[in-house]
């Protein structure tokens, strides 16, 4: 193989699942020389390859080859990171970030005062450096550490790189287990799984056939069906049954037809599953454990709840104070529910003489005068209401809704991240006579649990939420479960009010619901079709919508006010390929204007960005969208606004936390509403094609909503109204 040497001056395209790489490389030598902008001194270099950064010095083995587009490139097959030997090298390296509080301007004076020693200085004698100009010794000091640490996770990452591992998940592994990294490593891999947000079975596998661990070790096979059971909970089901999770397990890690008898009696004698008979003739449930006992936990209060009210000493207020109340006076009277249909009355009713209720209905039915009616009522006779929501978009809606302050559940529970725990359970009770829940359809099981724990014996709970919206991101189907279960009054909304209905956003979404074709009338002025059948127009019409005009023609900002929501990650229009076009053209790169690569993706000062892991200590959410407002290569940091109240400070090893948000799936969109909403719609998404899909996307917008795509890809939608089942004993629990 031949070998070049050289830094590395910009990565072009990384993929971050296989590590592939197209970068430019200036190499050592004589074309070191050339100015550092001369295209010519650079070289092509692909390959699968960790991930790396502009500045890094390479030592790659592999071959030279001539590409018929691109021309002579060198496709690597092996890498070393080694340290730049050359001034200007030594420069670009400190300069790149890498290193915690050095940026370019500190890195040029660095290396202005100690030249090609500059290294050495830092590794052996860094107490010089307070020779240079401005740096003291706090600053001298972060510098030393931050250092040593790149020395260690350097260490470290020279024997993970020959397991595949990519440096910045070896920067990870090494921040979890420090000195014990290579230890944990060799003789557990499975573990960085269970240990590490980012590394999940298919990275610490290929870790453990590197290091010589066989496909059928006794780690593996255990290891294969906690990895099967996870899947199964990010696709939304809280069980398997027993036999579809050992077929799904053998074709997982590719050995069907395995025998995992002994690996599942394993899980279960550690306590991380659970197999239990929902019913006579079903073979056994196998659940996670967390999983298992929040359904237990859901399903046991609400009964409790349901079938007491007089629970430990303790009376339901509203019960008591509602009991004698002659209710065709109180709601044909009262100047708070004067002018109620007879759905929402009835409504009304239910959710104050049930200690448990559901409201739903789909849009412009009047939810929300419904629920004002009942607040008003309860405060009315001095009793006192909490109002929550899973997220903080949907949190601030139903405050303006209902004029009274609403909080995320999360802050309603007083989530404690230190503790990583609640201060609001079984022994400290939220203090309200009524908890009101908006956007339930987002309600996972575990959440629920944590709800449900907090509730007071004597309270009433009131479960609002669109039932044939699309089910909650995280495992269990809670709120469909509720309804289905019989065990739980349901007040349905289905009169869809005047004013709501001279809207066609509104009307489009009750036909699709309903198994009709959206229309598209000519003197609308909320609801439009652009025809593209081919998926990588309808990507370029999706640009030019959002970008030009409707900010031209509605006066909305493309940045704040419009969100594009896409059935898929994949595809022409799909969000990966949607977020790089969008911000190509609502946030180019300029002068000044800061950004860097992570796991192969830019992200640019101005950026539009989502949350997408619950981050208890930082207190945002998945689902949580912000602006980049800075990013800081010196301090390694970058900040991202979120609203106006909250503005939060990410490391760099943490940015695998946010993913650019000018585009977002359906399924992330749950429970926010956005000015404008524009939804690409091909038959490139056939697989994800459903109703509840398409019904859910038009619902979240309020002003205004832009199909792109083919009336064939809408017809396949509207036509398909299966859902997808999952796996949950909730409704069936509550049945007794």
């Amino acid at each position: 193989m031949d070998t070049l040497t050289g830094a590395v001056e910009r990565i072009t395209f990384f993929n971050a699942e296989n590590g592939y790489t197209v970068l430019r490389l200036l190499p050592d030598g004589p074309r070191a020389g050339r100015m550092l902008r001369d295209e010519d001194a650079l070289i092509t270099v692909v390959g699968n390859l960790p991930e790396l950064q502009p500045g890094e010095h390479l030592t790659l083995h592999g071959r030279w080859s001539a590409h018929r587009d691109y021309g002579q490139q060198f496709k690597a097959e092996r890498v070393e990171q080694t340290l730049p030997a050359s001034v200007d090298g030594i420069r670009r390296y400190l300069g790149s970030g890498l290193i915690k509080g050095v940026g370019p301007a500190m890195a040029e004076r660095i290396v202005a005062a100690f030249g090609d020693k500059t290294l050495d200085v830092i590794d052996s004698t860094p107490e010089r450096l307070r020779e240079v100009a401005g740096l003291g010794s706090k600053r001298v000091g972060q510098i030393r550490a931050a250092w040593a640490e790149q020395k260690a996770i350097r260490d470290v990452m020279v024997t993970l790189q020959s397991y595949g591992v990519s440096s910045g998940l070896a920067v990870k592994i090494y921040k979890q287990y420090e000195g014990a990294s290579l230890q944990v490593v060799k003789t557990d891999p499975y573990r960085l799984a269970r240990d590490i947000v980012g590394i999940g079975f298919k990275t610490a596998d290929k870790i453990a056939r590197a290091i010589g661990l066989p496909a059928d070790s006794p780690a593996r096979l255990v290891a294969g069906l906690e990895y099967a059971l996870n899947e199964a909970t990010d696709d939304g089901h809280v069980y398997l049954p027993e036999p579809e999770l050992l077929a799904r397990t053998g074709d997982l890690i590719a050995l069907p037809g395995k025998d995992f008898t002994a690996a599942l009696a394993e899980l279960e004698t550690q306590g991380r599953v659970r197999r239990e008979k929902l019913a006579p003739d079903d073979p056994p449930a196998v659940y996670l454990t967390p999983m298992a006992l929040a359904e237990i936990g859901v399903a046991g209060r609400i009964r409790a709840l349901i079938g007491k009210q007089d629970l430990f000493g303790t009376v339901s207020k509203l019960a008591a104070a509602f009991a004698n109340v002659v209710w065709e006076h109180l709601l044909t009277h009262d100047p708070d529910t004067r002018g109620l249909s007879e759905e929402q009355a009835r409504a009304v009713r239910l959710a104050l003489t049930s200690k448990v209720c559901v409201l739903t209905g789909g849009p412009g039915v009047g939810k929300t005068t419904t629920l004002r009616a009942v607040v008003a009522l309860v405060e009315a006779r001095g009793h006192t209401v909490a109002l929550c929501s899973p997220t903080g978009r949907a949190a601030k809606r139903l405050s303006e809704a209902t004029g009274r302050p609403a909080k995320t559940l999360h802050r309603t529970l007083e989530f404690n991240p230190g503790e990583g725990s609640f201060s609001h359970g079984p022994n400290n009770p939220l203090p309200a006579d009524l908890i009101i829940v908006d956007e339930v359809s987002m309600l996972d099981l575990i959440m629920a649990n944590h709800l449900f724990k907090a509730i007071h014996p004597a309270a009433h709970v009131l479960l609002v939420g669109d039932v044939d919206q699309l089910p909650s991101v995280g495992a269990g189907d809670v709120l469909r479960d509720l309804v289905r279960s019989g065990a739980v009054p349901v007040a349905r909304l289905t009169q869809v009010f005047r004013q709501a209905a001279e809207s066609d956003i509104i009307a489009n979404a009750h036909r699709v619901n309903q198994g009709e074709s959206p229309q598209f009338p000519r003197e609308s002025e909320d609801f439009f079709l652009f025809v593209e059948d081919d998926p990588e127009r309808a990507a370029e019409r999706v640009v030019e919508v959002v970008a030009e005009r409707i900010p031209r023609r509605f006066g909305l900002d493309p940045l704040r006010d419009v969100q594009v929501l896409t059935p898929m990650r994949r595809g022409d229009a799909g969000v990966n390929r949607l977020n790089e076009k969008l911000q190509a053209a609502l946030n180019p790169p300029g002068y000044g204007k800061v950004e860097r690569a992570f796991a192969g993706r830019t992200f640019r000062v101005g950026d539009r960005l989502m949350q997408i892991q619950n981050d208890h200590r930082r207190g945002v959410y998945n689902g949580d969208l912000g602006l980049l407002t800075a990013l800081d290569l010196e301090a390694q940091t970058l900040i991202v606004q979120f609203d106006a109240e909250r503005e939060i400070v990410y490391d760099f090893a943490d940015a695998d936390q946010l993913t650019p948000a000018f585009a977002v799936s359906i399924h992330k969109s749950q429970g926010s509403e956005y000015p404008a909403v524009v939804i690409p719609l091909v038959t490139q998404h056939y697989l994800l094609l459903q109703r509840n899909l398409l019904y859910t996307a038009i619902t979240r917008a309020k002003k205004l909503c832009v199909l792109v795509g083919s009336r064939r890809a809408m017809a396949i939608a509207v036509n398909n109204a299966e859902q997808a089942r999952r796996y949950s004993g909730l409704a069936a629990r509550l049945r007794g």
